[in-house]
């Protein structure tokens, strides 16, 4: 039996896999299900690996000295921790990564808009012509991207990977913002904190969001020679954010970089995303007018605050990616303003033991009605119902259609369901897909 165990046959085991592979080390690999989604794709690319399905095996878990789990597994999982030693070691793909990784690594999380940010600032490294490879939460793993031909590495990182990180010195680091999430996972709001606030350690610059009730605080205590900051307000020397003469303008101190209305992406908090970007690419060394040209090309993420159509005078828009309560927060406060009547929301999924109340003021400013779906819909019925017109759909045709039914010309249809998508679809993309079909059917 050997002594490293991968546990989970997704993309993250399969990248882990290869890179044991790649240096002649023995692994075992091990998953809970019977019929991981992967399962033919290891067996065919590793003939000779030991692959055990069906639960977590108690002899492997005892003999193991190396213990790589994949991020949707937690650490302290209670089907795991009984069964391992003190001394075996448990770190994740990223710490694999941050022991190979020589050149230049810029790390990004948050609870909301960690992709748009990660992608933007990939598109701005791009146009200055570096060597850039993107990944990590987003895209390929981190440990499929490994090249001696990369200048600089740009990695969206999600509390679940940082929780096992411990030798990862990015060259700048962010937390775009802090809200509530994956609390079925975390004994305390505290907890999940601590997890992101570990992307800090051992960075050499730190870019933060000045707005954010909890960053600001916590940035008063670091000592690092750099602290960057950002926000939707006139920005410091060396900050960034943004004035108003006649239009908003997103600067750099004084110095002017953009009108806002030049920018394709939606929404207050995609400006938050832009100076974010800017202020990341600016530490690394990037050339502005390069940024700002990749800035003004950039049409955002689908998925994301995504304009699908126009209908009868009827916009829609898709964010199926709010998968928590933070993002249809920012979602609803971004776009809030953005059509010159009111949103009917579709929301719903599962909740994750989520605080939904900090969306009761938006709903009640921004939202004609709310359509529900999902295993949380009669919750949230409850917490709506006193405020606007709720109704429930079994699926999202049925919510699409009622939504409709609803809206007036003027106004927006929103899907930022503030839950994830698990009940009902396989990930969040498939929800918006599912939606953006149904809408587009009309």
């Amino acid at each position: 039996m050997t002594e490293i165990v991968i546990v989970g046959l997704g993309d993250t085991g399969f990248s882990c896999a290869e890179y044991f592979q790649s240096k002649n080390i023995a692994v075992t690999v091990i998953d809970s299900r019977e019929n991981p989604p992967r399962l033919a794709d290891f067996k065919a690319k590793f003939p000779n690996l030991t692959i055990i399905t069906g639960g977590f095996s108690k002899t492997v878990l005892n003999q193991a000295k190396l213990l790589v789990m994949s991020p949707g597994l937690s650490k302290s999982h209670p089907d795991i921790i009984p069964f391992i030693s003190n001394e075996t070691h448990i770190i994740g793909d990223i710490e694999l990564f941050a022991k190979q990784v020589a050149a230049p690594v810029v790390a990004i999380t948050g609870s909301n808009g960690k992709s748009t940010v990660t992608t933007l600032l990939g598109e701005m490294a791009k146009k200055a012509l570096k060597k850039v490879a993107i990944g990590g939460n987003l895209g390929k793993p981190a440990l499929s991207l490994l090249s001696e031909e990369t200048e600089l590495y740009i990695l969206e990182l999600s509390s679940f990977q940082l929780e096992t990180t411990q030798s990862l010195r990015p060259k700048i680091a962010t937390i775009l913002n802090l809200s509530m999430d994956h609390l079925d996972r975390y004994a305390s709001f505290g907890d999940y904190q601590a997890a992101k606030l570990r992307i800090y350690t051992d960075c050499e610059y730190i870019v933060f969001n000045r707005q954010d009730p909890i960053l600001p605080d916590l940035m008063s205590k670091k000592s690092q020679p750099r602290l960057i900051s950002f926000g939707l307000d006139e920005p410091e020397a060396g900050h960034f954010g943004l004035i108003y003469d006649q239009e908003w303008i997103l600067t750099k101190g004084t110095e002017r970089l953009i009108p806002a209305k030049k920018l394709q992406i939606l929404g207050q908090h995609n400006l938050a995303n832009a100076l974010a970007s800017l202020a990341l690419g600016d530490g690394i060394g990037l050339p502005m007018d390069k940024m700002l040209a990749a800035l003004e090309d950039f049409k955002g993420l689908s998925h994301r605050c995504e304009s699908v159509c126009e209908k009868a005078g009827v916009r829609w828009v898709n964010d199926s990616k709010g998968t928590n309560v933070g993002a249809t927060v920012t979602a609803l406060t971004g776009l809030g303003a953005e059509i010159s009547k009111q949103w009917i929301l579709i929301a719903g999924g599962i909740g994750k033991n989520a605080d939904f109340s900090p969306l009761i003021p938006l709903v009640k400013k921004y939202c004609r009605a709310v359509v529900l779906i999902g295993s949380s819909a009669e919750e949230l019925f409850q917490l709506f119902s006193k405020i606007v017109p709720c109704f429930k759909a079994i699926d999202m045709e049925e919510a699409v259609h009622k939504a409709a039914s609803l809206a007036e010309p003027g106004d927006g249809v929103l899907l930022s369901p503030a839950c994830s998508s698990l009940d009902m679809f396989q990930n969040f993309e498939e929800r918006g897909l599912a939606f953006k079909a149904c809408v587009l059917k009309l």
